[in-house]
């Protein structure tokens, strides 16, 4: 049995609570660790240690903080390999992806490292002799980041990357599901030199923690990633402080496949965003609409290519797809199918549990395809965020585009033509914040990525993350 601490002030710490938070191996539905839940007083005292430590980490210079940060990325990657085998018993994701991922948390640190010594200013000239105006950026002051299960370290260093970068201290609400890599994250960017109380990260209920810190008056940034209800409610809470927000919340991503694409190319790309993870990314494939001359075609591809992912327990052997994270998400993604099934979709494969004594337990699901659907079912309209989705046939690129925008969602959309022209337009007139053309993967470390309507508002990843955590500051000058 593992047991982990939380990092408060400085000190690893139990906390002031005598409870304990399991930690459920989705793999095998077997309880292998334990980690403490925070109370409210655990919550009081990392923000207080924050606070008191914001002096003298914003007044560090962003190349001394960049040296730490570079650190904490070689020694992120030096323990890539046991953090990643953590990360695979908590959140299921096959072990060379786990490692994968801890990897892309190294270099965002690096990123923002470098990012952070690129903080300008400007000059701006006034009409009146001898006058001058000056902009500058300074650090907002105690940030928190409350960060989801599903990638339990890229998500986290989005924001603690920046948040230090730009001379915060933060407060980190780690997922309740997947508590263990993202502590073993911190341990590493602690051990590059972070001053004592810079870093806070907290284990235990939402409910206790991400209420306190929200409304704490010393918390001056709350990043956020989870879906629209949760973000609704965050930023309901942050009223009466008036705490700066950033939101990045659920998606229903489409994909408008162009009867003139690359067939091979978007095949490959709708296998790999529709179940990569099991499914479970923001950034996932909700829904397929293909043209009509082609739609058969690709039906037939795209289930053939489905149907050659391996599933298994990603420490027990290589394999494609591991399971999902938790139980809840198997329920959702089973009443999405049974859903669309009753109101006539066509099922292409999977749907169900798959067979075999390995599977007996775990919180398995096989990739799953419905074809013929519409606009009526849960499949099309609501985040699944499960290893599903839906296909249905398009005539005319206005119709693509009508259906694309039919959500109130606006995270990112994927689009696959080889007409400039068609490229073009979809970019332009499907409303969301990021769209990818010809590839599958909407978001890069070194540019904004943010949603538009319900997927929230704010940015991460590119300088527009960086200055997230920063306040604007005119300085109006006369020279004698």
């Amino acid at each position: 049995m593992i047991h982990k601490k939380m990092l408060i002030d400085g000190v690893w710490t139990s906390g002031n609570g005598n409870d304990l938070l399991e930690v459920v191996n989705p793999a095998t539905e077997e309880v292998f660790a334990h980690v403490p839940k925070a109370t409210k007083e655990d919550v009081q005292d990392a923000v207080n240690a924050a606070d008191k430590s914001y002096k003298s980490w914003s007044k560090l210079s962003p190349f001394r903080r960049g040296e730490i940060l570079r650190k904490a990325s070689e020694i992120v990657i030096s323990r890539s390999k046991d953090i990643g085998a953590l990360m695979t018993q908590e959140q299921g994701k096959p072990l060379a992806e786990a490692i994968g991922e801890v990897n892309k948390g190294a270099e965002i640190l690096r990123y923002y490292a470098e990012e952070g010594e690129r903080i300008y200013g400007r000059i701006i000239p006034n009409s009146e002799d001898n006058m001058e105006s000056r902009v500058i950026y300074q650090p907002v002051g105690v940030a928190a980041a409350i960060s989801p299960w599903n990638y339990p370290i890229e998500l986290l260093a989005w924001k603690l990357g920046a948040a230090l970068a730009s001379g915060c201290t933060i407060v980190c609400k780690l997922p309740s599901e997947t508590p263990l890599s993202p502590l073993a994250f911190i341990e590493c960017v602690v051990e590059a030199g972070v001053p004592r109380g810079v870093i806070n990260a907290l284990t235990g209920a939402g409910s206790v923690i991400g209420t306190e810190i929200i409304r704490n008056p010393k918390v001056k940034k709350v990043a956020f990633t989870g879906s629209t209800a949760t973000g609704k409610h965050v930023l309901k809470n942050s009223v009466d402080t008036l705490t700066k927000v950033s939101l990045e919340l659920g998606g229903s991503l489409p994909m408008v496949v162009c009867k003139d694409c690359d067939m091979e190319l978007a095949v490959a790309g709708a296998v790999r965003r529709s179940f990569r993870n099991m499914g479970q990314i923001c950034i996932a494939i909700n829904r397929i609409y293909v043209h009509r001359e082609i739609y058969e075609e690709f039906l037939q591809k795209f289930a053939e290519k489905t149907q050659m992912l391996s599933i298994g327990n990603g420490l027990a052997k290589k394999c494609d797809l591991g399971p999902m994270c938790t139980k809840k998400g198997v329920e959702t993604t089973a009443r999405h199918v049974e859903d669309a099934l009753a109101k006539g979709a066509r099922l292409l494969c999977g749907g169900k549990k798959p067979e075999g004594n390995e599977y007996e337990k775990g919180y398995f699901f096989e990739p799953t395809i419905l074809a013929d659907v519409n606009h009526s079912m849960l499949v099309m309209t609501e985040e699944t965020f499960g290893p599903l989705v839906g296909v249905m046939p398009f005539d005319t690129i206005e119709e693509a585009i009508e259906l694309a925008n039919d959500t109130e969602y606006g995270l990112a959309a994927m689009v696959y033509t080889q007409s400039l022209h068609l490229a073009e337009r979809l970019a332009r007139e499907i409303n969301a914040g990021n769209i990818a053309i010809n590839n599958p993967d909407a978001g890069v470390i070194n540019a904004p990525y943010g949603g538009w309507k319900d997927s929230g508002f704010g940015h991460e990843h590119g300088p527009e993350g960086l200055y997230e955590y920063l306040n604007i500051k005119h300085i109006r000058v006369r020279y004698s």
